[in-house]
């Protein structure tokens, strides 16, 4: 997975950040002050740096430019300045994306991910791997405690969906989007189907879920039952 540097000076947010990466397999770095952050980016041990624009030493607009004058690292904007020619003015000074305060950790590392892909440096999963479960997204293949499990296309897709995203409720609404690409809403029976499927495979039912649980109107989450 993709090596992060977070420059952000509020200490929730930081820590926050830091928590939800490192839960996804990311190798997590966080400074609070600009030069700090600065001296880290260019060392070439980063993938990809988010940087704050609202630093305590120096703006992170600054600091970008210092940056970009030694190391082209994918640089991540992450402010809650909205203005239009403030946003203008750092993409034109070699931000690679610019993210706009307050946004989850899910959509920071989807842009991330986004940014990686464009630069060629996309450091792609091959396994997901969630106590006894594994995932191989290459071979579109899972085991359950080394037992091949029997999925359709469309079960593995979401069993990775899910799996990528552990002990994270997600909507219906957000399956049918993301995994049957229906981005205006869908049956939401077909999801219950293929949950049924899935459970069947990993030996469990709804009235006694090990890996997948679900919380009536709300959604569906994959956990690790060893925690």
């Amino acid at each position: 997975m993709p090596s992060i540097l977070i420059i952000e000076d509020d200490q929730r947010i930081r820590e926050s950040l830091a928590t939800r990466l490192s839960e996804r397999g990311h190798d997590v770095e966080t400074v609070a002050r600009a030069i700090d952050g600065v001296e880290q980016a260019v060392s070439g041990s980063f993938d990809v740096v988010v940087l704050d624009l609202g630093l305590p030493d120096l703006d992170g607009a600054e600091a970008l430019r210092m940056i970009r004058a030694v190391s082209q690292v994918p640089v991540v904007v992450a402010t809650a300045r909205d203005d239009e020619a403030d946003i203008i003015s750092v993409l034109d000074a070699g931000a690679d994306d610019y993210v706009i305060k307050p946004y989850s950790a899910d959509h920071l590392a989807a842009r991330i991910r986004a940014v990686l892909r464009r630069s060629g440096d996309a450091v792609e999963e091959d396994t997901i791997t969630v106590a006894g479960l594994q995932l191989d997204l290459n071979a579109h293949e899972a085991t359950l405690d080394g037992r091949d499990l029997e999925l359709t296309a469309r079960a593995f897709d979401l069993l990775a969906y899910l799996a990528n995203r552990p002990g994270k409720l997600i909507s219906k609404r957000e399956l049918l989007a993301e995994v049957w690409r229906q981005p205006y809403g869908g049956a939401d029976k077909t999801v219950d189907v293929h949950v049924s499927w899935l459970r069947k495979e990993l030996g469990e039912t709804a009235a006694n879920p090990t890996y997948i649980h679900t919380r009536r109107g709300v959604g569906i989450r994959l956990v690790d039952p060893s925690r």
